[in-house]
C-alpha cells in the first residue's frame, strides 16, 4: 500500500539503506528510522575500516557472496553518482608459509565461482611489483578491491530519505514492539509510534531487539572487539594498497592487515577479542548486564571450549603492541612496535549459535510483519545497498 509507514530500528548504514530503498522503490510510503544515538552511523557504520570488499572469502552461492558482489557495483556508482570518497586501491592477499598456498588456491577457487573481477594470481616477484615493501611467497591480487567513507555514505542515505518525505528519529531508543490491531507500535519510553511493518537493522542490539518483537532467542549475539594501530605518518608510505594474509578457515575474521583509509592514514589490524561490553570500545568498558548474558547462553561456552588458546593470542595481542605486530611483520617486513601507534576500536556484532557455531553468513528472516535481521558483520557495509534491496522483497513478498 503506498501509503503505509515502514518502521526501521537501526540508524546504521544496513538500516539507512533500507529506508532509503523502501523510499525509493514505494513512492507514497512513509519511512521513519528509529536510532537510540544522537548521530547515525555511531558504532558498526562509524568504526569500520572502509574497505569495499571484492567478494573473495565467501561461500559461492551464499547471502553473503551474492549480495556482495552486487552490493560493489551499487556503492560504486552511488558513490561517484554524489562525489563521495571511492578509491580502487587492490588488494594482496598474500601467503607467507607454503601451507597456506593451498589455502589461497581454494581461495581463489572460490573467488573465481563469485564471479571477483580482475582477480589473478601473483608470483613473489610480481608481489614486489605491487607492494616493494611487502613480504610473501605468492598472493592473489584484487585491483579492484577499494576503500571509502561509510559513514560518509550513510549519512548521505539519511539524507535521500528525508528527501523523500521520511525521517531518522534520534534519540529513540525502542524499548517496547507490539502487535496491535492493523500494525505495529513502536515504544521508546512513553513514546508511541504506529507503524504498518518494522524491519529491525539493529546491530550489536539485534537479538536484544528481536527479543522485544518475540522473535526466537537464537542466535545471540558475541561482540568482538577489533582494536587497530596506525602506521607513524613518516611510516604510511610502506604500503600502496591493502595487504592481508590468507585467511583461517575456520573464523568468520581476517586476521591482522594493512589498510590505507582515504584521510591518508594506514590502520594496522583488527585483532578480535571477546568485548566485555556490547559497545565496549576500549578494554576497560565492561557491561555486567552483557557479562550476564554471555556467561548465561550455552554456546558461550561451547565457543570458549573451541577457540580458547585462539582467544589467548589475541588478547596477548591486545595486551602488547610488540605481540599484536608479531603477524603483521610478517607481510611488511621490518615493520614493529616502534613504527606504530595505538589506533581506534570496534566492536563486530557476530551471531553465534546455541551450539557454539559462529554464525558466518548474513540472516534474514520475516515473522508476520516484522522482517528481523540478525547477523550482519563485515561485508554488510559493502553489501548494504543490495541488502537494502534483499530486505525490501521480503517486507514486502517480492523475494
Amino acid at each position: 500500500m503506498a501509503d503505509e509507514t515502514i518502521g526501521i530500528v537501526g540508524a546504521g548504514i544496513v538500516g539507512l539503506a533500507t529506508g532509503r530503498e523502501i523510499a525509493l522503490r514505494r513512492p507514497g510510503t512513509r519511512v521513519v528510522v528509529f536510532e537510540k544515538e544522537k548521530q547515525v552511523s555511531l558504532h558498526q557504520t562509524g568504526h569500520n575500516s572502509g574497505v569495499v570488499h571484492a567478494g573473495i572469502y565467501y561461500t559461492p552461492g551464499s547471502l553473503k557472496a551474492d549480495l556482495t558482489v552486487r552490493g560493489v557495483a551499487l556503492l560504486r556508482e552511488y558513490c561517484q553518482d554524489r562525489e563521495l570518497p571511492y578509491r580502487e586501491i587492490g588488494k594482496l592477499v598474500m601467503a607467507v608459509r607454503q601451507d597456506e598456498l593451498g589455502r589461497m588456491e581454494n581461495l581463489y577457487e572460490r573467488a573465481k565461482n563469485n564471479h571477483v573481477p580482475d582477480l589473478r594470481r601473483v608470483s613473489k616477484d610480481e608481489i614486489k611489483e605491487l607492494e616493494p615493501n611487502a613480504g610473501g611467497i605468492a598472493a592473489l591480487h584484487s585491483p579492484r578491491t577499494a576503500i571509502t567513507d561509510y559513514p560518509a555514505v550513510a549519512r548521505e542515505f539519511a539524507k535521500d530519505i528525508a528527501d523523500a518525505g521520511g525521517e531518522v528519529r534520534l534519540g529513540f531508543p525502542v524499548t517496547g514492539i507490539t502487535n496491535v490491531p492493523g500494525g505495529i507500535e513502536v515504544a521508546s519510553g512513553q513514546q508511541r509510534l504506529k507503524v504498518d511493518r518494522l524491519v529491525l537493522c539493529a546491530g550489536l542490539q539485534s537479538d536484544s531487539v528481536a527479543r522485544l518483537a518475540q522473535d526466537k532467542q537464537e542466535p545471540r549475539i558475541i561482540p568482538f572487539r577489533g582494536e587497530y594501530m596506525l602506521l607513524k605518518p613518516d611510516r604510511t608510505h610502506l604500503v600502496r594498497g591493502l595487504v592481508y594474509p590468507v585467511p583461517d578457515p575456520r573464523y568468520p575474521f581476517l586476521g591482522v592487515h594493512f589498510t590505507p583509509r582515504v584521510d591518508g592514514t594506514v590502520e594496522v589490524g583488527p585483532n578480535a577479542v571477546l568485548a566485555l561490553a556490547r559497545e565496549g570500545y576500549r578494554l576497560t568498558k565492561v557491561s555486567p548486564k552483557d557479562l550476564l548474558g554471555l556467561a548465561a547462553y550455552p554456546g558461550s561456552w561451547r565457543m570458549a571450549a573451541r577457540h580458547w588458546r585462539t582467544g589467548v593470542k589475541e588478547y596477548r595481542g591486545s595486551l602488547s603492541t610488540t605481540a599484536f605486530m608479531k603477524d603483521a611483520g610478517l607481510y611488511v617486513p621490518g615493520v614493529g612496535a616502534g613504527d606504530v601507534i595505538r589506533g581506534g576500536a570496534g566492536v563486530r556484532a557476530q551471531a553465534l549459535d546455541r551450539d557454539g557455531t559462529l554464525v558466518d553468513d548474513f540472516r534474514i528472516h520475516r515473522v508476520g510483519r516484522i522482517t528481523a535481521v540478525r547477523n550482519a558483520p563485515s561485508p554488510a557495509a559493502t553489501a548494504s545497498m543490495a541488502i537494502a534491496e534483499h530486505i525490501v522483497g521480503a517486507v514486502f513478498g517480492e523475494a
